[in-house]
C-alpha cells in the first residue's frame, strides 16, 4: 500500500447512521475515533449534544441534514443545521433535493445550499448529491453548483440508496469541480484497498464505518497470534 493505515484513518469520517443505533454504539464509535485518530465521527443529529458532552474537543463531530432523502423543506434544513451547530456539531453533511435537480430547478437547489451554507459560517459544509440516482450531466451540474455556492465538499452518497461511491464518480468530480471544493467518497467503502484507491484518485475524506473495524480486527488477530 502506498498510503499508511494512519493516513487512511485520518481521512475517515467514522460513521454510524443506522436508524436503530443506540447511545452505547455511538459512544463506542466516539472512543474508536479518538483511539484511531479519524477525521471525525459522523452521527445522527439526535446524538450530537450527548456526543459533544462526552467527547469535548477530543474529536470533531459531523452530522447529517435532510437525511437520507433530502426532501425536507429549506427552512427545516436550515433549522436542523442551526440546532446541530448549537448542540456542538463541527461539520454538516446535507442532502440536496434530488427531485428539484431532476426537474431542472437549479436555482432552487442552489438557493437551498446557500441557505444552509450561510448558517454554517466557518463550519465545514459537505453537500451530498446521491450520485447513484443522477445522470452524468446532473452530476456535472451539481459540481458547478457546489463550486459556485462555495461549499467545502461534495459528497457522493448517503449510503442509504441504491449505490455508493464509485471510481468513475470521483474522476468526474475532479474534472468538473472548482479548486475550492474537496471530495468526500461515501457508501460501499469496505476494504483498505477501496479506501486507498479513492484517496489516490483525489478524495479528501471517506465516509465509512468499516475501516476502523478492519483495523481493530487486524489488531485482535495480531494479539491472538502473539499469545498463541
Amino acid at each position: 500500500m502506498s498510503k499508511s493505515i494512519e493516513e487512511i484513518l485520518a481521512a475517515c469520517d467514522h460513521t454510524l447512521l443506522r436508524p436503530d443505533a443506540t447511545w452505547d454504539e455511538i459512544r463506542e464509535l466516539c472512543d474508536d475515533a479518538v483511539r484511531f485518530n479519524t477525521a471525525s465521527v459522523c452521527i445522527p443529529p439526535c446524538y450530537v449534544k450527548r456526543a459533544k458532552d462526552y467527547l469535548g474537543f477530543r474529536k470533531k463531530i459531523c452530522t447529517v441534514i435532510g437525511f437520507p432523502n433530502g426532501t425536507s423543506t429549506t427552512p427545516v434544513k436550515v433549522f436542523e443545521t442551526e440546532n446541530a451547530l448549537e448542540f456542538g456539531a463541527d461539520e454538516i453533511d446535507m442532502v440536496i433535493n434530488i427531485g428539484k435537480l431532476k426537474a431542472h430547478e437549479y436555482d432552487r437547489v442552489m438557493a437551498e445550499i446557500k441557505a444552509v451554507k450561510s448558517v454554517c459560517g466557518s463550519h465545514i459544509l459537505k453537500v451530498i448529491i446521491e450520485t447513484c440516482l443522477l445522470t452524468e450531466e446532473e452530476k456535472a451540474i451539481m459540481c458547478g453548483i457546489v463550486t459556485e455556492v462555495g461549499a467545502d465538499y461534495i459528497k457522493t452518497s448517503t449510503g442509504f440508496s441504491t449505490g455508493g461511491a464509485t471510481v468513475y464518480d470521483i474522476a468526474l468530480f475532479k474534472e468538473h469541480l472548482g479548486p475550492n471544493v474537496k471530495i468526500k467518497a461515501a457508501g460501499g467503502i469496505t476494504t483498505l484497498e477501496d479506501a486507498e484507491t479513492f484517496l489516490e484518485l483525489g478524495a479528501d475524506r471517506l465516509g465509512t464505518s468499516r475501516i476502523v473495524k478492519l483495523v481493530k480486527e487486524a489488531e485482535e488477530r495480531k494479539i491472538l497470534k502473539e499469545e498463541s
